[in-house]
């Protein structure tokens, strides 16, 4: 379930973090320059780009701040390290309590190594919940 995997049994109609996410969330490499971030969020319409290695495990997040950084800037030298993350199979309630608790308009959703799974954007999670009467 923590990867996201299809899941059965009585706790598979839980609402999860899984069930939401969107995988369409931009990446960049730590060598990317925050200029080449820049234009990929501008074409893109997110606010953030998620810094992945060659194996696609989450080392951290271009935004904010991180964006206006001189363009020559090398991603790893400007990105916030070590973002929060979430597994696949968090109870989306209590993340979305968790979210609005801490105002975030979203949280990096990867598998327990550490890989990209998507992010988790809350306006999507609420919206799930009031389908689902949660």
């Amino acid at each position: 379930m923590a990867a996201g995997l299809p899941t059965e049994g009585p706790n598979a109609a839980k609402p999860r973090a899984g069930q939401v996410v969107r995988t369409d969330v931009p990446t960049c490499a730590l060598t990317d320059r925050i200029e080449e971030v820049r234009d990929r969020l501008k074409q893109s319409g997110w606010e953030a780009c998620v810094a992945i290695n060659h194996e696609r495990v989450v080392m951290g997040l271009v935004r904010g701040d991180a964006l206006a950084a001189p363009a020559g800037t090398p991603v790893e030298e400007a990105m916030d390290a070590g973002p929060a993350t979430v597994r696949a199979d968090e109870d989306l309630v209590a993340l979305v309590t968790r979210l609005r608790k801490e105002d975030v308009a979203g949280i990096v959703v990867t598998t327990p190594e550490g890989r990209l799974i998507g992010m988790l954007c809350r306006e999507d999670a609420e919206r799930r919940l009031a389908d689902v009467g949660g």
